[in-house]
C-alpha cells in the first residue's frame, strides 16, 4: 500500500531572507517501488546554506529548486521495502532525497553505510560531505603546508568544526577561527581545536584577527565572505592561499555585493583565491573517508550536531542556520532517528 509522507515544497522564490510563507509542508502518497527501486524511510536529513542559492532562478553548479515542488537534500534512512535484492529492506543507506519522510528511490541511488562505526547522521557531517568540504579545501585548494598558520571562518560550522582537525593533519602550527558569539568562540578552543577564535559580533574583527595570528595568516579557509574575506586579505602573508568554500554573508542580499576594498592585495602579496564545490572532487573521496574513520575511532573528530525533530520544523532550522543559530551540523531528525 502506498504509504503517507509530509515533504517540503518551495512555495515561492524568497526575496532576500526567507520567510515561512516562501514554503509549503504537504502531505502525498508515495507509492510501492517498483523494479530496481526502494522505499526508504527517512531518519535524517541535512539542512545546509548552500540551499539558499537554489532558492534563486538563476543558473548555477546544481538547478534550482521548482516553485511548487519537493525541496531536496542529503538525507540518511531506512529501507523499508525493496524491489532491488542488492539493497535489502532493513538496510541503512544515504541519498539525496531529503526534506521528506519517505523516499521512492533507484537502488544506484541509494548508498548503503555502516552504522556500526558511527551514527548514520555522521555520514551527513564529518564522515560525508561536510566533512570532505575541509579536506578538499586544505589539501587541494588552498594546500596546507608545514608549519602554516591557518584562519577559518564559520569555525563553529559543519565545516569550521571539523577544519581545525584536517589542518592539524596537514602541518598546520596554528589555527585559528572566526565565530559569532562568546560561547561559539570558546567552543571552538576547547572543543574543536583551535589555538584561538575571534568573536566577529564584538566587532573589530581585522584587528582581533591580527592580535590571534600575529605572524600573519598563510592559508585562509573562507566560509563567509564579505568583512571576513576583507579582514583575510589584510593579514594573509605574502604567497597566501584562500580557498573559497561559501559567502554565507551575502545569500540573502537582494543586489549586487560589492568586493572587498582590498582586494589589490592579492596582487602585492602573490595571493591565490581560489573557489570549489567539493563534488569537483570526488578523487579524494576515499582517501578522506580512511582519515576520518580513523578520527572517529580515536575521538580526535569533533562530531558537533544541532538537531531539530520534525520535517515540519524544518523551514524554522533553515532560517536559523542562516542567522547563525546552529553549532555544527544543522539536522532534521524524523520520528524513527
Amino acid at each position: 500500500m502506498p504509504v503517507k509522507s509530509r515533504e517540503v515544497h518551495l512555495a515561492a522564490r524568497p526575496s532576500g531572507e526567507p520567510v515561512p510563507a516562501d514554503f509549503a509542508l504537504v502531505e502525498t502518497e508515495v507509492p510501492d517501488p517498483g523494479p530496481g527501486q526502494v522505499l526508504v524511510r527517512n531518519d535524517w536529513f541535512s539542512v545546509d546554506p548552500y540551499m539558499r542559492g537554489r532558492m534563486n532562478d538563476v543558473r548555477s553548479y546544481t538547478p534550482p529548486f521548482e516553485v511548487g515542488a519537493p525541496m531536496d537534500g542529503g538525507a540518511v534512512g531506512t529501507v523499508v521495502a525493496s524491489e532491488a535484492p542488492e539493497v535489502p529492506a532493513g538496510t541503512a543507506v544515504q541519498h539525496f532525497q531529503g526534506w521528506r519522510e519517505y523516499a521512492l528511490l533507484d537502488a544506484a541511488s541509494a548508498e548503503p553505510i555502516d552504522t556500526g562505526i558511527a551514527p548514520a547522521q555522521a555520514y551527513l557531517g564529518p564522515l560525508g560531505m561536510t566533512g570532505r568540504t575541509a579536506y578538499v579545501g586544505l589539501k587541494e585548494i588552498a594546500p596546507v603546508r608545514e608549519g602554516d598558520t591557518v584562519f577559518v571562518s564559520g569555525a563553529a560550522g559543519a565545516v569550521g568544526t571539523v577544519a581545525a582537525r584536517v589542518a592539524r593533519h596537514l602541518g598546520a602550527a596554528r589555527v585559528v577561527g572566526s565565530a559569532g558569539g562568546p560561547e561559539k568562540a570558546r567552543r571552538a578552543v576547547e572543543e574543536f581545536g583551535y589555538d584561538a577564535a575571534v568573536d566577529y559580533r564584538q566587532g573589530g574583527l581585522e584587528p582581533a584577527l591580527k592580535e590571534a595570528a600575529p605572524d600573519g595568516v598563510d592559508v585562509y579557509f573562507d566560509n563567509v565572505g564579505g568583512d571576513h574575506l576583507r579582514a583575510a586579505l589584510s593579514v594573509l602573508n605574502q604567497g597566501g592561499r584562500v580557498a573559497m568554500c561559501g559567502a554565507i554573508s551575502m545569500y540573502n542580499a537582494t543586489g549586487p555585493v560589492p568586493g572587498p576594498d582590498n582586494l589589490g592585495l592579492a596582487i602585492s602579496k602573490r595571493l591565490t583565491l581560489r573557489g570549489f564545490i567539493v563534488t569537483d572532487h570526488g578523487h579524494l573521496a576515499g582517501e578522506y573517508a580512511r582519515l576520518a574513520a580513523g578520527w572517529l575511532a580515536d575521538g580526535s573528530l569533533p562530531r558537533e550536531e544541532t538537531v531539530v525533530d520534525g520535517v515540519e520544523n524544518a523551514v524554522d532550522a533553515f532560517i536559523g542556520l542562516l542567522n547563525g543559530a546552529n553549532t555544527g551540523k544543522m539536522l532534521i531528525r524524523l520520528g524513527q532517528g
